[in-house]
């Protein structure tokens, strides 16, 4: 490295979960391979920044094949980069992992409700999902019933799908009115 030249220094587990988010976010990337430089190319499209080295790029994109998390083919010059099953997975659960929820500068004096009715068989999902909401904010207003003041829509939808739950065991309800509201508009600071 030159000591003109400083990077930003990101351990390779942080590197690896860069790429999966920007895979996410491009889904299958196509890349010409006309030129002998295709290599740079796909490091130029992840690594804009120049905030990595570009060894270490190279490494996580061969980790994360050799993991089998990664497809990379090679069909009429151009090569592709796609997440396998295992892959998306794996990117669901960055994307989990980093989820919040916006909230705006004034509340719409809606209250969303989160209810869900989880098997004993989904144990697990149960709790996970229960954890979540508590990470997110969320405050139980009574047995398996949770209250958050802001749209969750989407958020809720993809904890449903990434836990392999459907609608009949977790639904979310907006309302207008719950009766004696001021203990939760006071938890969540609303006017």
């Amino acid at each position: 490295m030159s000591k003109y030249k400083y990077y930003f220094r990101k351990p390779k587990s942080a590197i690896v979960s860069d790429v999966f988010k920007w895979l996410a976010i491009a889904g299958a990337v196509s890349i010409a391979a006309t030129s002998p430089y295709f290599a740079l190319n796909i490091l130029k499209g992840f690594n804009k920044s120049g905030k990595y080295e570009k060894e270490k790029v190279c490494d996580a994109f061969y980790k994360l094949k050799k993991q089998g998390y990664i497809s990379i083919q090679q069909k009429n010059h151009q090569i592709y980069i796609s997440l396998t099953k295992e892959g998306k997975k794996k990117a669901g659960r960055f994307q989990i992992d980093s989820l919040a929820i916006k909230k705006p500068k004034k509340w719409d004096s809606m209250w969303r409700l989160v209810i869900f009715d989880i098997p004993q068989l989904k144990n697990v999902q149960r709790n996970a999902f229960r954890g979540k909401l508590i990470e997110l904010g969320f405050m139980l207003l009574q047995k398996s019933i949770w209250i958050y003041p802001y749209q969750c829509k989407d958020e809720i939808g993809l904890l449903r799908d990434f836990f392999g739950l459907t609608e009949k065991e977790i639904r979310l309800i907006t309302a207008k009115n719950i009766e004696n509201d001021s203990y939760f508009r006071k938890i969540f600071k609303l006017n």
